[in-house]
């Protein structure tokens, strides 16, 4: 029987972005791959990312939050879930200031209003090996990358920026014009990224408008990526395409995103729902029959 059988799960969404909660703080076990996996079976607890909650490791912070894609792969940073383990453990504490560590670092959130969080993502990384990118690329604004044809490609030229997962943003016309679930797949995979990569469609529809559609890593087609919102802002910045406070829609609605000047960090604010809860069972993480 899995160690996670009878825990306790909220399923929570941010502009869609389907998240599932685990508190493991009283009893920390480890989210096995083929777990993840398990759960995110159609017919049981379909998400895009988990997010398992255990023991705070450094002073001053309220939990240590491991986050896993629906593949079982692991994730650095996840702004959506962010924003829903800041309002849970929000509801539960009382605090309005919430502090979490994750594999990319610390992450400050903010309780704005109800349901509606800001979350310190961070200063971005533009440097070919933070991204990380396979070879020297001295300028990330726009790497050398391309797919279909090459007198005709269907898309290239991405911007490369790390903003807790690797992302790489191509400049388009009309993000809902490309079939980004089978480019998706073929990008992220794509041998100049040796740790994958998120992949994103984005329109400048105005300096503080961007609309983004977005092929996560290890989750596929999602309604909202937080992280990606984020690289595109700063990307757009850096190509003097945008101002350092947009407004991202992406599918699942909008995100505030404001790359700070004076400290290079990015804060990203949007809404947070509550779905539902529940206690995990055994069938839901065994394998399918």
């Amino acid at each position: 029987m899995s160690a996670l059988t009878n825990r306790p799960f909220v399923k929570m969404n941010g502009l869609g972005n389907e998240i599932l909660v685990l508190d493991l703080r009283r009893d920390p076990v480890a989210v096995k791959p083929e777990e993840a996996r398990a759960l995110a079976r159609p017919d049981v607890l379909p998400y895009d990312q988990i997010m398992a909650l255990y023991p705070a490791r450094t002073p001053g912070t309220d939990a240590y939050v491991r986050i896993y894609n629906n593949d079982g792969s692991e994730s650095g940073a996840c702004g959506n879930g962010m924003r829903c383990v800041a309002q849970l453990i929000a509801n539960e504490s009382g605090k309005d200031v919430l502090n979490f560590e994750t594999k990319a670092g610390l992450s400050s959130c903010r309780i704005d209003a109800p349901n509606t969080v800001t979350v310190d993502m961070g200063a971005p990384r533009f440097g070919w090996q933070e991204i990380p990118l396979v070879e020297e690329f001295r300028d990330t604004r726009h790497i050398e990358l391309q797919i279909g044809p090459i007198d005709a490609p269907v898309l290239h030229s991405p911007s490369a920026v790390n903003v807790g997962n690797p992302h790489a943003i191509f400049w388009v016309d009309d993000v809902n014009a490309y079939d980004l679930a089978r480019l998706g797949p073929l990008l992220e995979n794509h041998p100049v990224f040796p740790e994958r990569a998120n992949i994103s469609l984005c329109k400048v529809a105005a300096r503080d408008h961007l609309t983004l559609r977005t092929w996560e890593r290890g989750a596929g087609l999602t309604r909202a990526c937080g992280s990606a919102a984020c690289a595109a802002n700063a990307a757009a910045v850096r190509l003097k395409l945008a101002d350092r406070k947009t407004r991202v829609t992406l599918p699942g609605g909008d995100l505030f995103i404001e790359w700070r000047e004076r400290d290079d960090h990015i804060l990203m604010t949007g809404p947070v729902e509550m779905e539902f809860s529940g206690k995990l069972e055994a069938a839901m993480l065994g394998a399918p029959a």
